[in-house]
């Protein structure tokens, strides 16, 4: 295995990852809004807002989806053992030791094993549940006529309320994360230049050689 610096990050993925970042915030702000924790906005303006942000979002997801899909990269969130424990001892104790992390970053694996876990989780679970509950409570008034409608909407506005606040911790504890072991710059550097150290095999460093040098340095 060499060391070397590679772009692993493509122009999309960061774009996607800030964009989904800007949403996101922008959801919560107005949603908290609309829930009345907050008054820094009139009602009407939140709804839109969030109505609006919502929709971008989506086709945003969709968008990535296609793109994961057609171009391989889905393969950095398939879920493995191998080094899962590791990681999670490092987390829950190692990190508070100073000791390394025991997972290095790898060309067709940049995710380490919790890190594909989680992002799989929000992929298959949490996006969906956020999504398909937020459409349900938007067309409401196409499905209002529905026996007990009133009581199936309050179900729908509660899973909805419950996975956005599933979301905010999941981005609490990201945030977090960039604040421990490396420097935060460390951490947020790659998804601005696209470039990290990783391990490459020969075969790999090989191919990028030759197919690929402008994501070597």
């Amino acid at each position: 295995m060499t060391e070397r610096v590679v772009r692993i990050y493509s122009r999309f993925e960061r774009f996607w990852h800030w964009s989904q970042m800007a949403l996101i915030f922008v959801l919560l702000f107005s949603g908290l809004r609309v829930s009345g924790v907050h008054r820094l906005s009139s009602f009407e303006t939140a709804v839109t807002v969030h109505t609006g942000a919502a929709l971008v979002l989506i086709v945003l997801w969709l968008f990535a989806i296609f793109w994961h899909l057609t171009t391989g990269t889905w393969r950095h969130y398939v879920p493995t053992s191998r080094g899962l424990f590791a990681v999670a001892r490092f987390y829950a104790f190692g990190i508070f030791k100073g000791e390394h992390h025991p997972y290095r970053k790898a060309y067709w694996r940049k995710h380490n094993p919790l890190q594909a876990l989680t992002y799989l989780a929000l992929k298959l679970v949490l996006f969906p549940a956020i999504w398909l509950s937020g459409l349900a409570y938007l067309l409401y008034g196409l499905w209002d006529g529905v026996p007990e409608a009133s009581d199936y909407l309050a179900i729908v506005a509660g899973i909805h309320v419950f996975t956005a606040f599933v979301i905010a911790a999941f981005i609490v504890a990201h945030v977090y994360l960039l604040t421990v072991g490396h420097s935060f710059r460390e951490h947020v550097a790659p998804m601005i230049t696209g470039f990290d150290t990783i391990d490459l095999t020969p075969e790999e460093e090989a191919y990028l050689e030759a197919d690929k040098p402008c994501s070597l340095k």
